[in-house]
C-alpha cells in the first residue's frame, strides 16, 4: 500500500507580519475604551496622576456618584427615544423597502432619490426652522419631539438598507407561496421576513446607535425634562475642573446599552451587514 506524503505548507512571513500589524492596530483602537473602563473604577486622585496610575484598588464610588447626580432620567429618556423611534422606523421602513424591491411601485428611482435626498441637508441648516416650529407647537423639551426627529433621521437609511436585503430574496418564493394559497401579508410574514431577519437586525442596531448617540437635536431642543445621555455627559465637565473618573463612569454607563444590544444581535449582525453586498 502506497502512502501519499502531503508536503507541509510553509508559513508565509509576510502573512504573520500582517497579522501582527492587524492586532496592533486593533489594540490601538480599543485601548482608549479599555482605559476609560479602567478609569471608571478609580478614585479621582488616581485618575489624575502623571504618569497615569496602572495599579489601583477598584471602587464603585464613581458609579454611585453618577447615579446620585440624577443620571437616571436622561438614561430613561435615551432608552425611550431610541426604542420607540427604532420601532417606528422598522414598522414604516419594512413595507416601504418591500414596495421598492419585490413589488416595485411606479418611479421607484424617484422615490429612492427622495428618501436619500433628505440626508443631504446639514442638520445645522435645519435646526433654526425646527426650533421655531417645535416652539410654536409647544413641543420644546419634550421627548416625543426627539422620537419624531430620530424616526425621520433614520428612516431613509433604513429603507435603503432593507431594500438591498429584500432584493436578495428570489421573487419565485412569493410566487410559490401564492400558489400555495398564501396571501401577500402571509407570504411576507411567514416567508420573506424570516429570510431577511439578519438584515433587519443589522438595520435596527444601526438605528439604535444613531439615535442613542445623537447630540445636536437633543442639546438644542431639550433642557431638563427630555435631556438624553449625550447631553447629560457634558454636565460632568464644569468650571471647577474635569473629573476624569466620574466622567469615565458616566461614559461607561452611556455606552453599555449599545454594547449589550450589539452582543444580543451578534449572531445575526455579521450576516446582516454582508447581506445584499454581493449580487
Amino acid at each position: 500500500m502506497s502512502t501519499t506524503i502531503v508536503p507541509r505548507r510553509r508559513r508565509d512571513p509576510k502573512g504573520g507580519a500582517l497579522t501582527a500589524l492587524t492586532w496592533i492596530i486593533a489594540i490601538g483602537f480599543f485601548f482608549p475604551v479599555l482605559w476609560m473602563v479602567l478609569t471608571a473604577f478609580k478614585q479621582e486622585s488616581d485618575a489624575a496622576t502623571r504618569p497615569p496610575t496602572v495599579f489601583f484598588m477598584p471602587t464603585l464610588d464613581q458609579f454611585k456618584a453618577v447615579f446620585d447626580s440624577g443620571i437616571g432620567v436622561p438614561l430613561l429618556n435615551s432608552v425611550f427615544a431610541t426604542v420607540i423611534s427604532t420601532t417606528l422606523v422598522l414598522v414604516l421602513g419594512v413595507p416601504a423597502a418591500f414596495a421598492l424591491s419585490l413589488r416595485p411601485v411606479r418611479k421607484t428611482q424617484d422615490a429612492l432619490f427622495f428618501f436619500i435626498s433628505t440626508k443631504m441637508l446639514p442638520i445645522v441648516a435645519a435646526i433654526i426652522p425646527l426650533y421655531v416650529i417645535v416652539g410654536r407647537i409647544g413641543m420644546l423639551d419634550n421627548i416625543w419631539t426627539l422620537v419624531i426627529l430620530y424616526t425621520a433621521m433614520n428612516l431613509p437609511i433604513a429603507v435603503w438598507m432593507m431594500r438591498s436585503f429584500f432584493l436578495e430574496v428570489p421573487s419565485e418564493l412569493l410566487e410559490a407561496a401564492g400558489m400555495d394559497g398564501a396571501g401577500l401579508w402571509t407570504s411576507v410574514r411567514e416567508v420573506i421576513l424570516p429570510i431577511i431577519s439578519p438584515g433587519i437586525a443589522a438595520t435596527a442596531l444601526i438605528c439604535v446607535i444613531f439615535s442613542w448617540n445623537e447630540f445636536f437635536f437633543a442639546v438644542n431642543l431639550t433642557a431638563v425634562n427630555a435631556q438624553t445621555m449625550p447631553v447629560a455627559l457634558t454636565g460632568f465637565m464644569s468650571g471647577q475642573g474635569l473629573f476624569w473618573a466620574k466622567l469615565s463612569a458616566a461614559s461607561v454607563l452611556a455606552a453599555l446599552p449599545v454594547v449589550i444590544c450589539g452582543w444580543i444581535a451578534q449572531n445575526k449582525l455579521v450576516r446582516g451587514l454582508s447581506f445584499g453586498a454581493i449580487k
